[in-house]
């Protein structure tokens, strides 16, 4: 096929030739706008127009045509052109009114044979009860219409019943079913347009959502790196500074100490910044793997050096997914970090690590400090550990040791994997 051929493009070749169909629909669009902006000028324009038609039928004498009485008095059809017409500006909001205001001049126009043609706008109202009322409304407005067709029949003789009443019947099936074409559709576009706007809704509504997650996962994030770390430097310098008058070699160690754990807290911070930006102006982020069991030594040692003596004993064989090992790591981080900033002098620390089949792990970690819980109320920390463990069905215990025993103890068990 010539792809020149499916080009549309005007004469000009600048712009593409728009269908007629989607011309014709956007033309449709700014008419039904403009009347619910001003439903009155249109029922004006629209009734004056017909009112219009129904004098020139009058004054022109078409209706001597199809009349049964020529002699009809002006005034009488003047009366009735205006009766069967001027009702027609209600028709949208009271159709059931209207339809009643001109059954009376239908009636005089079937009983005196005048027969104007001005009766056949009742089958725009009829169209109207059909787009606007209940549906039951068709069977009296029916009759409504019917009866002056029935009354001319019987009374000028002109015509055979069944088909003065069939062609009558017929067009108001017809108009009534354009109603109802017309309000089926219109339903249906509702429909769609509402379906839209709560689609619209829970997109936005699950933005939010997960924006909130992102929130609390990076702030849980940044507690973790920046708590521990700091919590770490703070230990190193107070051991410097008391090692300063009596060991500088020793005060130098801390200082390097001080400085690899800031370059390190600095590091893992920027690999969480770097997600945040914008991905057209960010450069690429490190892909540095998140922590897991083999970094505990290292993170023990740390806390080590900063003063805090730790114990690990571990039971088992680690075979624990990356998600699982990171919740360890991090609730392993969070009470080291609470103990070096919460426990005291003098205080030690415990890790015991139990590995069972499928994932399960079992982590005590106890402290033996004396100035109170090794964990505030109303930090991020117990919440955070607390929220990774509920990612894996599992559960997190912490609080004081029981007495006689000081101190404070954590203890996170996560349950087999579930196969999914």
């Amino acid at each position: 096929m010539n792809p020149v051929a499916n080009d549309r493009r005007s004469p000009a070749g600048e712009h593409p030739t728009e269908p007629l169909t989607q011309h014709m629909q956007r033309l449709t669009q700014r008419a039904r706008a403009f009347d619910r902006r001003h439903p009155l000028l249109w029922d004006l324009h629209f009734t004056g127009f017909w009112v219009t038609a129904a004098l020139v039928d009058y004054t022109g004498g078409g209706w001597r045509n199809i009349t049964h009485n020529p002699d009809t008095p002006g005034w009488l059809l003047l009366a009735l052109s205006l009766g069967l017409s001027l009702p027609l500006l209600r028709r949208r909001t009271h159709p059931t009114a209207v339809l009643l205001a001109m059954a009376p001049f239908a009636l005089v126009n079937a009983w005196s044979g005048a027969a104007l043609q001005a009766a056949l706008l009742q089958l725009v109202v009829v169209y109207h009860i059909a787009l606007r009322l209940p549906l039951r409304s068709l069977w009296w407005a029916s009759a409504l219409v019917l009866t002056p067709v029935a009354i001319s029949t019987a009374r000028h003789g002109e015509g055979d019943w069944n088909q003065q009443i069939g062609s009558q019947l017929t067009s108001i099936v017809v108009a009534a079913l354009i109603g109802v074409t017309v309000r089926t559709r219109r339903s249906y576009t509702e429909a769609l347009e509402d379906r839209a706007r709560r689609l619209e809704v829970e997109r936005d509504q699950q933005a939010r959502i997960a924006a909130a997650a992102e929130r609390a996962r990076i702030a849980r994030e940044m507690h973790d790196i920046i708590g521990h770390n700091l919590s770490v430097i703070t230990g190193l310098a107070d051991g410097g500074k008391y090692a300063a008058a009596r060991s500088p070699q020793r005060a130098a160690q801390a200082l390097d100490a001080i400085a690899a754990t800031s370059r390190q807290a600095l590091g893992e911070l920027r690999r969480l910044l770097d997600v945040l930006r914008d991905e057209e102006t960010a450069h690429p982020a490190e892909r540095t793997p998140q922590p897991g069991l083999t970094d505990l030594d290292r993170l023990i040692d740390g806390v080590r050096t900063a003063g805090l003596p730790v114990r690990v004993t571990a039971e088992g064989r680690p075979a624990l997914p990356p998600g699982r090992q990171l919740t360890v790591y991090r609730v392993v981080q969070e009470a080291l970090t609470n103990t070096l900033k919460h426990a005291g002098p003098n205080a030690t620390a415990e890790i015991a690590l139990s590995y069972g089949d499928k994932g399960a792990v079992t982590v005590t970690v106890t402290d033996t400090g004396t100035s109170g819980p090794a964990a505030p109320a109303d930090g991020r920390g117990l919440p955070g550990m607390r929220e990774r463990t509920a990612l894996y069905g599992g559960t997190l215990e912490a609080g004081p040791r029981p007495r006689p025993e000081q101190g404070w103890r954590v203890r996170l068990h996560l349950p087999e994997e579930t196969p999914q």
